[in-house]
Formats: C-alpha cells, sequence, structure tokens
C-alpha cells in the first residue's frame, strides 16, 4: 500500500509539472516570446517524449520563426500521437498551404472539419488555399461557410470581398468590407482593402479616406503608402503621391515598382532629372524588368556607349526566353535607343517586332469601330444639326481640342494653357461618360449616337450642364478651361448642340506622321487600333472621313482647324490665331509655352516642355508602309 501510495505520489508529480510547463509556454507563446515558448515545450518533451500538445506548439512556434520544414515534421509527429485533434490539422495545413503544398493542405483542413464541422478558422483557411489554387466557386463557399458559423469573423468577410474585388464584383467586396468595418472598426486591413475596391471603382477620394484610416489605425506599411499614392495621382495631388511612393520605397527598400511610380509622377510635374533618377532606382531594384527600361530610356537621348543600353541589348539576347510583356517592352526601348542614335531601319524593325506583341494582347473589334464612325456621320446629318440648334448650356468656357493622338493636341493645349486666364484640364473623361449617362436616358435607343435624335431640348441642355459640373471649378484667375481628350473627336455633333458656345480646335497632321508616331508609342491604355499599320490606316482614314462631315454639318465659326506643321514653322501666327478664335486677348507667354509649369500626363510630356523642335522626318521603305499607305488611301 505505502509502495503503491509512494508510486502515485512519484507519477502525480511529473504530471504536475507538465501541465505547469506546458501553461507556461503556452502563455509565452501568446504573448509572442516565441524562444521562451520553445524552451518550456522541450522541457515539457524531457519529461514526456510523447507529449503531443508540446510538440504541435513547438510546431506552431516554428511556423511563426518562419521555419516552415520544421513546423510541419512536428505537427505530423503530433498528428501521429493524436489524429483526432482538429486544431493540428488546420496548423498542419496552414503550413502546408505556405509551402505551396495546396493538396495536402486541403486534406488536412478537410480532416479539420470533418473532426469540428462548426470550425469556422478552418472554413476559412481552406477557402484561402481554393482561392490559390483557383477554385474561386468553392473558395466562396468555404467563407460563406465560416460566416455562416461565426457571423462576426472579420477575417472571413474580408476574405470572401478580396475574392470578389478579384472577380471584378466591385459592389459585393465593398459591402463586404464595410460589413467588416461594421463590427471592426479598428481592423485597418479592412480599411486599406476598402480603400482599394473603391480606388478601382474609380473613387479616389474615398479610397483615400480609407487609406488615412488604416495609417491612423497603425498599418504604416509600404503598401498603404503605394496605395494612397495612387488615389493621390488619380486626384492631382501631385507633389503628395511622389511623398507616400517614396515613403512605400523607404519602407520596403526591394519595392521597385514604388521607384517606378514615384518616376512617372516626377515626369508628369516636369521634374525630368528626378524621374530619371526614380527609373534607375527601379531598375536597381529589379534589373530584369523591361517596362522600367523602357521609361527611362524614353526621357534621355541615347548614345552608343549608354550602360543602359548595353544592359538591354543584354536582356534583348535571350530575348525569345522572357516574358512576352516583357519582350514587347523592350522592342520599345530598342526602338527609341536605336533612333536617338540615327539606326532608324533597325529602330523600325523593333517597333514592329513590339507592335505585333502589342496586338496579340488586346482585343480590338475593327468592324465594330469603323461602324461606331459611319453611324455618327448616318445619324448628325445637316437637318438634325439644324433642328436641334440653341438648346444647350449658353456657358463660353469650354475649349475642346480634339485629333488623332500624337498630332499636335498637347502643344496646342500648353500653348492655350500658358495664357493667364486658361486652365489646361487635360484629357478629361468627363463627356463621353456624360454622354453615357444621358445616352441612356432614352429608352428607345440608349445608345450613342442612336439615343440623339430622341433626346429632348431640355436632356441637350442638362447634357451641357452635367458636363460643365463634373468638369469642376476652375482655379482662380481663371476664365476658361481646356479639355485635351483628342477622341472627343467623335462627339463634335453633340458638343456642339449641348455647348453652343464651346471652341472647338481640331489639330491635324500629316497622316503618315501621324500614324507613325502613333506607331512608336506604347500607350499607357486607349488606341487599340495603333499597334497594326493597316488597322491604324484605316482608323485614320474613318476619322479623316468622320472630321470631313463634321465640317459640312457644323456652321463655320463652330470648329477652327490648326495643322501642327504649320504651328511649327510660325508659332507666333498660329497662337495669334487661335487665341482670336477663342476669344481671348493676346499673351507673350503662350509663345514661351515650354516655360510654363502644369503636370502633363501624355506621351508628350517631355517635348511639349522644350522650344518646338522639328525632327528628322524619317519614314520607311513603301514596302514596308505598303499596309499603312494602302489602309490611308487618298490625302486630305
Amino acid at each position: 500500500m505505502a509502495g503503491n501510495r509512494q508510486h502515485s505520489r512519484h507519477t502525480t508529480a511529473p504530471a504536475r509539472a507538465v501541465q505547469s510547463l506546458f501553461a507556461e509556454a503556452v502563455r509565452h507563446h501568446q504573448a509572442g516570446r516565441l524562444a521562451e515558448a520553445a524552451k518550456r515545450c522541450h522541457e515539457v518533451l524531457a519529461i514526456d517524449s510523447r507529449h503531443a500538445d508540446s510538440l504541435h506548439l513547438l510546431g506552431v512556434v516554428a511556423y511563426c520563426a518562419g521555419r516552415n520544414a520544421d513546423a510541419a515534421d512536428l505537427i505530423r509527429q503530433a498528428i501521429a500521437l493524436r489524429d483526432d485533434a482538429p486544431f493540428y490539422h488546420n496548423n498542419l495545413a496552414n503550413v502546408l498551404k505556405d509551402q505551396g503544398q495546396i493538396a495536402d493542405a486541403l486534406t488536412h483542413y478537410q480532416r479539420a472539419l470533418a473532426l469540428k464541422p462548426d470550425f469556422a478558422e478552418a472554413s476559412n483557411n481552406m477557402g484561402t488555399a481554393l482561392r490559390r489554387a483557383g477554385r474561386l466557386a468553392e473558395a466562396a463557399a468555404c467563407y460563406q461557410r465560416a460566416l455562416a458559423i461565426r457571423p462576426d469573423y472579420v477575417e472571413a468577410c474580408t476574405n470572401l470581398g478580396n475574392l470578389c474585388k478579384d472577380q471584378g464584383n466591385l459592389a459585393d467586396a465593398i459591402a463586404l468590407y464595410q460589413r467588416a468595418i461594421a463590427i471592426r472598426p479598428d481592423s485597418a486591413a479592412a480599411h486599406f482593402n476598402l480603400g482599394g475596391a473603391l480606388q478601382a471603382q474609380g473613387r479616389p477620394a474615398d479610397a483615400l479616406l480609407e487609406y488615412q484610416q488604416a495609417l491612423a489605425l497603425k498599418l504604416n506599411v509600404a503598401d498603404v503608402h503605394y496605395n494612397m499614392a495612387g488615389a493621390l495621382k488619380a486626384l492631382g495631388r501631385f507633389d503628395d503621391a511622389a511623398e507616400h511612393y517614396q515613403r512605400a520605397a523607404a519602407l520596403q527598400p526591394d519595392f521597385a515598382d514604388a521607384c517606378h511610380n514615384l518616376g512617372n509622377v516626377l515626369k508628369i510635374q516636369g521634374r525630368f532629372a528626378e524621374a530619371e533618377q526614380a527609373y534607375a532606382n527601379a531598375i536597381e531594384r529589379s534589373p530584369a524588368n523591361g517596362l522600367y527600361y523602357r521609361h527611362l530610356v524614353d526621357m534621355r537621348r541615347m548614345t552608343r556607349d549608354d550602360r543602359i543600353l548595353a544592359a538591354i541589348e543584354a536582356l534583348a539576347e535571350d530575348m525569345a526566353s522572357r516574358p512576352a510583356a516583357d519582350q514587347r517592352e523592350l522592342h520599345f526601348a530598342l526602338g527609341k535607343a536605336y533612333a536617338d542614335l540615327g539606326d532608324h531601319e533597325r529602330a523600325f524593325r523593333h517597333y514592329i517586332d513590339g507592335n505585333a506583341l502589342r496586338r496579340r494582347e488586346i482585343a480590338y473589334d475593327e468592324a465594330a469601330m469603323l461602324a461606331v464612325f459611319a453611324r455618327i456621320r448616318a445619324v448628325f446629318t445637316h437637318g438634325l444639326m439644324q433642328a436641334r440648334q440653341g438648346h444647350g448650356d449658353p456657358s463660353d468656357k469650354p475649349i475642346f481640342i480634339v485629333g488623332m493622338p500624337r498630332s499636335g493636341t498637347t502643344l496646342v493645349e500648353q500653348i492655350l494653357g500658358s495664357h493667364p486666364v486658361v486652365f489646361a484640364a487635360g484629357e478629361l473623361e468627363t463627356l463621353p461618360k456624360a454622354v453615357a449617362v444621358v445616352s441612356a436616358q432614352n429608352a428607345a435607343q440608349p445608345l450613342f449616337p442612336d439615343a440623339t435624335p430622341g433626346l429632348s431640348d431640355k436632356h441637350l441642355y442638362l447634357l451641357g450642364a452635367s458636363y460643365l459640373a463634373a468638369a469642376g471649378a476652375l482655379p482662380p484667375g481663371a476664365l476658361r478651361f481646356v479639355d485635351k481628350l483628342p477622341q472627343n473627336f467623335l462627339f463634335l455633333g453633340l458638343i456642339h448642340l449641348a455647348l453652343p458656345n464651346a471652341r472647338i480646335i481640331h489639330l491635324r497632321r500629316d497622316p503618315v506622321d501621324t500614324c507613325l508616331s502613333c506607331f512608336r508609342v506604347l500607350f499607357e491604355f486607349g488606341q487599340p487600333y495603333s499597334y497594326d499599320l493597316g488597322e491604324l490606316g484605316r482608323y485614320y482614314r474613318a476619322y479623316r472621313e468622320l472630321m470631313a462631315h463634321w465640317r459640312q454639318v457644323l456652321p463655320p465659326h463652330a470648329m477652327l482647324e490648326v495643322d501642327y506643321e504649320d504651328v511649327v514653322a510660325d508659332l507666333e501666327q498660329q497662337a495669334r490665331r487661335i487665341l482670336a478664335y477663342c476669344n481671348l486677348p493676346w499673351s507673350d507667354a503662350c509663345l514661351a509655352f515650354h516655360e510654363t509649369q502644369r503636370p502633363i500626363r501624355t506621351a508628350s510630356a517631355m517635348q511639349v516642355r522644350q522650344p518646338i523642335y522639328r525632327g528628322s522626318g524619317w519614314r520607311p521603305g513603301a514596302d514596308v508602309l505598303q499596309p499603312l499607305l494602302m489602309a490611308l488611301g487618298g490625302n486630305d
């Protein structure tokens, strides 16, 4: 009996020691003291080598320390001792998921849920694994199951929002992020994700408020500053955008995209030396990224001994093995570089290859686009224009500059924007959006141009008024503003009906020069017709025919046509002509347009900050240009 009693006390003491040590290990782990937690677990295992909970906790500690292989091994040992512990399976699955072993991870999530069907965390984690595997519908079901178990589960709510955002379902994503914030107002991640969805929805001001809230909640990480900079850029707050790109790069020194986008903002501001350095910093952090090289090459006139050219040529030696996007960027960079060196034929071969790669990436329905041109001509007849005159908003504030891209529109905008009472607003998307909204109000024909004949006089007035309201208030001292969206040439008839006192300036340039200039530019967005010489020529011809139509149906005073070549040949004469048409007094500042400091977002941002320069005028041979020349047909 005594022996038995002594034996009982002997076995109880180690059990109590194990219990106490393991409780200490848990407390250390919860407090983030990983080394102390691991030490206590090892002390437990020295007493009881089969203590599954300690093996499991050691695995969790290893996982927290980034030692995934050790973590998986330790948790597997725990599972070998206790296969019926759902938390073991969930945590092993988390480790396997991070190791990229998605199939094995899913097996263990399923085991965890079989053991504990109301295990919300496992369901949420399984959703993330399925999302990584591209099984989005199953992932959504897992997140929804987690929320059904725990309606206040912020992480599941946020994850489902992320899934909706990735699928382009921004409205549902925003609702889910807002639900997460309602549950936990101090969730910095939810505010950050809501900001991203609002920004993707085209609401940068609202997005900015969410990013600021995330910062206020101590989410001071590079991604927050990076996204905040994007919102600030969209709002035209370029100094603030540059500051936040710099902060993102400082917080994450390898953040090449932050350096690259800093360069883009600085270029818009005309801070070219700083922009060039920012692009160089991006290349230093990611020396194989073709986009960064293209933007740097665009900033400078290349020379044969430029080390950047040597780096691009080295990358191009193995061009075929590179991703198509990088190949495209390198071709455009080499095209610009060799043109600077005067090796124009070699340069143009790279432009041809780069454009061909870009054309394969985009969906462009040429027949549908050309049909729009034809339909506009059919709808906006001389009779319609005469019958609907005089019902628009009478404001004379807008000055529209239209034409093909690369035809001199930015140059004339810069001339006008140098006038002390004119605000150059850039390429506003305001008019196309206003046309879409007002056209949709015509239930019979909700699309442009077919909606136009059905618009009432009131609709025409509202179109002009809504455009002016959306364009925003003018800065102090400005009486007029310039809207330089080139493709507004599609809407000239509607512009005249909705804003009869607006001024319209049409820029023309030699057709071949215009098309070749477009062909040498990799546009940030839009212009899907410009990457094939035949398609480019046919688009230009349709544009030319539409402009001829506008000359016939618009009153003579409604549009001023300016030839780019005339501006280059005699700047003062053409500047005086433009100002007189706009009822603006003469200003010598218009001749010093290149000294005007204002943001410029277009591909001509550097050229228009320099005195007028007459280029080389080099063209490829007729054999290379045959698709373009055949598509263009006759000249103006």
